[in-house]
């Protein structure tokens, strides 16, 4: 088959690091290629070589059997290939359409022609079975659309070859199918894609063939056909992984977050979640299961005090914290590992250790109130680091120079390390592979065993099912049902996401606590 791609002896050097060595890939016309490996193995890397991002030191790339130099990402679209970074970059006060044709305009003489352009961008998007309105405004759409705008603002580039890094890592399970769907009708239409990821399920269902990347260098590469889950968790940590949660019985003890009766608005000043009641108990983990956009992230900032609520009763430890700081709520008893670690959960152009201490530093052991005692801070970030399996050249480095599940490493070792009654995890393992996912799920059911309560807000069933004692249904800011685990599954908790009732004899009451 022909081979629209061709990466050969690709080398990356990093300071400290060597993220590519000697790395062959290659991509056939028509086909899905997953790149498969843990965090900071290289694969994002491989493909910012690809997209004109970066330059390699060593290395040649061909393209339809061409050899090229890319020297900038104009130099890859020129060339048919297009990226969807993990991170979106799109201009959330623009539209779907101003979004699409940005650095691409279609003018009539020296004005805009946005009717034009919006017919094309429909067209686009209804040749490959995209739902959108191309007049919606950006940060008025789900995550799910904003990544489909970003697909097509590729298409309508010309893109041949379309790199996805970490397509599903925000994206529920519905928009996963619906993914998976536009992936087909691409491949009908002859592109190719690559799909960055770790999620062995979507390996499976989504592609033609995997290649394997560890530290840096290929493992192997194989048809999806012949392979299966358990061999490519192997071949990707290079052990055995267990994809199942091991927890024992759970100990529960009193109520330890009450929260009664609380309304709060989103940006817009409609509400986003209307007189929800729940209680989070020592010794368990609760988890919320619900579409994105349902209230999940308004409910966290109310918790964490980063939204002010219109009214209701939180209680932590006994302790009312409704309406008071971020830090007054972090000192009495919470730990938060935020769903967006870039917007929440670190400061990127900060050292390590600096990120290692933030909500604690002025704790007396990081600081005597004039001056921080950063050799404390240093041991501290150290032991973290260690403890963790944070990989990273030093603990000076800035943390956006980590890959996107070290960084989550870092923040979930810090929120645990500061002993709380509670931790909310959002998003816990959002982006991260299955060495690193293990690891995360180990340390907050530990956090359980130790009598801590824990809330876990995740859109992948798959997580809430694993690790939940209780699960909480959320639809339209409320809470529409609360089953005991062994009573739930997908179906049901399915049903219930999109808005649905159980009657009683299947094992759900509706608002029961």
């Amino acid at each position: 088959m022909e081979k629209v791609i061709e990466m050969i002896g690709i080398t990356k050097l990093f300071p400290g690091t060597i993220a590519n060595d000697n790395v062959n890939f290659d991509l056939r016309k028509s086909e899905t290629h997953v790149l498969l490996g843990e965090n900071g193995a290289g694969k994002t890397t491989l493909m910012n070589v690809l997209y004109g991002l970066y330059q390699p030191e060593k290395g040649k790339i061909k393209i339809k059997g061409q050899e090229v130099k890319l020297n900038s990402p104009n130099d890859a679209i020129k060339l048919g290939v297009g990226m969807v970074h993990q991170h979106f970059m799109l201009v959330h006060n623009f539209t779907v359409t101003e979004n699409i044709i940005l650095g691409s305009e279609i003018k009539s003489g020296i004005k805009l022609d946005l009717d034009k352009a919006r017919e094309e961008v429909k067209a686009l998007a209804d040749k490959y079975g995209f739902k959108i309105d191309p007049d919606a405004i950006i940060e008025d759409i789900s995550v799910g659309q904003q990544q489909k705008v970003e697909i097509l603002k590729a298409l309508y580039r010309g893109a041949e070859i379309l790199i996805l890094d970490e397509p599903t890592a925000v994206l529920t399970p519905q928009e996963i199918e619906e993914l998976g769907l536009i992936i087909n009708n691409l491949e009908a239409e002859g592109k190719s894609v690559i799909l960055i990821t770790h999620k062995l399920k979507e390996v499976m269902s989504m592609s033609d063939r995997v290649t394997i990347i560890r530290r840096g260098k290929v493992t192997g590469t194989v048809n999806t056909k012949e392979t299966n889950i358990d061999e490519l968790a192997e071949l990707m940590v290079g052990r055995k992984v267990n994809l199942v949660v091991e927890k024992k019985e759970a100990k529960v003890g009193d109520t330890i977050l009450k929260i009664k009766d609380v309304t709060a608005n989103d940006h817009r000043g409609i509400a986003a979640v209307e007189k929800l009641s729940l209680e989070v108990r020592s010794g368990e983990i609760l988890g919320i299961a619900g579409v994105d956009g349902n209230g999940q992230s308004e409910l966290i900032e109310v918790l964490t005090g980063l939204r002010k609520a219109v009214k209701g009763e939180i209680t932590l430890s006994g302790k009312d914290i409704f309406g008071k700081t971020p830090r007054e709520i972090s000192d009495s008893g919470l730990a938060h590992i935020p769903e967006d670690r870039h917007k929440r959960g670190l400061i990127l152009k900060f050292s390590l250790f600096e990120n290692s201490v933030l909500g604690k530093y002025h704790r007396k052991e990081f600081s005597n109130g004039i001056k921080m005692k950063y050799e404390a801070i240093k041991d501290h970030c150290r032991k973290l680091v260690e403890e963790f399996d944070v990989r990273t050249p030093s603990i000076d480095v800035h943390v956006g120079a980590l890959s996107g599940g070290n960084q989550q490493k870092l923040i979930a070792a810090r929120e645990i390390s500061k002993n709380p009654d509670v931790v909310i995890a959002a998003q816990p393992t959002r982006g991260l592979d299955v060495g690193a996912i293990e690891y995360i799920h180990k340390r907050l059911v530990q956090e359980r065993d130790n009598g801590k309560g824990v809330l876990l807000v995740s859109l992948e069933l798959d997580e809430v099912l694993a690790l939940s004692d209780r699960i909480a249904v959320m639809y339209d800011g409320q809470i529409v049902g609360i089953l005991d685990r062994k009573d739930a599954d997908e179906q049901k908790l399915g049903i219930l996401m999109a808005g649905g009732t159980l009657d009683e004899t299947k094992g759900v009451k509706s608002n029961e606590q």
